[in-house]
């Protein structure tokens, strides 16, 4: 694998550290700032907002400068939002301050996964893919930890100013290791809008919301469920999501090995088992060490569809997948929202803390429905221009043997 590809990571590890801290932050942020818990989570809320709508606007901003240096300014972006997070006067400030680092989230991981792509032989797309989405994967396993631990012993603010460090050497290591590709020849915007029309490949982000969603709907609810449920104490949450993340890394370099060699059958293997393990967790919840278990499971299978669900858009957006690889960002987080949304409300409706479990297995068990669907239709679209390439054949056949 390229050293190109070291310098992707870095920047995934510090998105994903910045997406994911100010989660054991926000009781010390809100009492800096004087505001509720509550409103404090604007600051988690604010960001995957932006994470929906910049990964298209900052993908279609960039579509006049290479993909290097459109990397280059997307980190830029990140370090200023980070930056700002550190120093906010106020909470307002630091609300701008996570919206300006998250529109570079999404635009980042869809050009930087096109990159990543076309650094390595057709052969190892995924596995390249997957390397990238390592630096998101360590960010909870160790950049979070490390991060809230930070925080706590010093202060929120030293966090921010660290990841904003990390933006740093991730800017430097693409400014020195990822060659200077340039932009396609011939394509437009209008052709990177026309590809959101295909068929395959809103299959594909569909996929992600649920698949994916399916994974968030368990753990937004992680905390109760674990205190409550199987009787963790309050600080054991924080290695719980340790635990969480080493799935997550286990699953997404397995994802990628795999679906460069099958990826539609990764994805069934890989959505299926989600959808049981998921089903399961209503019952694993109730025993600690069962529960920490299928906490591992499900990060690994969450994540094992990653890159399949990644390439799965490229490849269905050959020719245009900038745009389209972005929007699938997007598309993660969209589901995150729609999951953390639908498993407040079955708790709220007096189903308890392991009803989103349901939710969950619900989700991947339509994503799995629509990757049976989407295979199908694929195989149709083969056999349709077989018979009319067989067709034509014979009629050329048929005429030359007349002439």
């Amino acid at each position: 694998m390229p050293l190109a590809l070291l310098a992707l990571a870095i920047g995934a590890f510090g998105i994903g550290t910045t997406e994911f801290v100010i989660m054991g932050l926000l009781p010390d942020v809100a009492s800096d700032f004087g505001v509720s818990i509550p409103t404090a989570g604007l600051l988690v809320t604010g960001y995957a907002l932006g994470v929906m709508f910049g990964a298209p606007l900052m993908t279609v901003l960039g579509t006049k400068i290479s993909r290097k240096r459109m990397l280059m300014l997307l980190m830029g972006l990140f370090i200023v939002g980070n930056l700002v997070s550190a120093l906010a006067p106020t909470f307002e400030v630091m609300l701008i301050g996570r919206v300006v680092a998250s529109l570079a989230h999404g635009a980042f991981f869809g050009i930087g996964s096109v990159v990543a792509a076309e650094l390595v032989a057709p052969e190892k797309k995924a596995g390249a893919i997957s390397m990238m989405f390592t630096g998101l994967t360590v960010a909870n396993v160790v950049g979070v930890p490390l991060g809230t631990l930070v925080g706590q012993a010093a202060s929120w603010r030293v966090t921010f100013g660290l990841v904003a460090a990390l933006g740093v050497i991730g800017l430097a290591g693409i400014a020195k290791l990822v060659p200077d590709m340039p932009k396609p020849e011939g394509v437009r915007l209008r052709h990177e809008l026309a590809v959101l029309k295909n068929t395959q490949v809103l299959l594909a982000m569909a996929m992600t919301v649920l698949g994916f969603g399916g994974v968030f709907a368990a753990v937004t609810y992680i905390a109760p469920m674990m205190t409550h449920i199987a009787g963790f104490a309050d600080g054991s949450v924080t290695w719980l999501l340790v635990l969480f993340g080493l799935g997550m890394v286990g699953g997404n370099l397995v994802g990628g090995r795999f679906a460069d060699r099958a990826l539609m059958p990764m994805l069934y293997v890989s959505l299926g088992a989600l959808a049981v393990v998921l089903a399961l967790f209503t019952v694993t919840a109730h025993n600690k060490v069962t529960a920490a278990v299928t906490i591992v499971l499900i990060g690994a299978l969450g994540f094992a569809t990653v890159p399949p669900l990644q390439k799965r858009v490229l490849d269905q957006a050959h020719g245009a997948p900038t745009l389209a690889s972005a929007v699938n960002i997007g598309a993660f987080n969209l589901g995150n929202a729609l999951s953390a949304w639908l498993g407040g409300l079955v708790i709220s409706a007096g189903l308890g803390y392991t009803a989103p479990n349901w939710v969950g297995a619900v989700l991947a068990a339509s994503a799995l429905v629509l990757a049976v669907l989407s295979a199908a239709l694929e195989r149709r679209g083969g056999t349709r221009h077989a018979v009319v390439a067989n067709g034509a054949a014979a009629e050329r056949q048929t005429a030359a043997v007349h002439h």
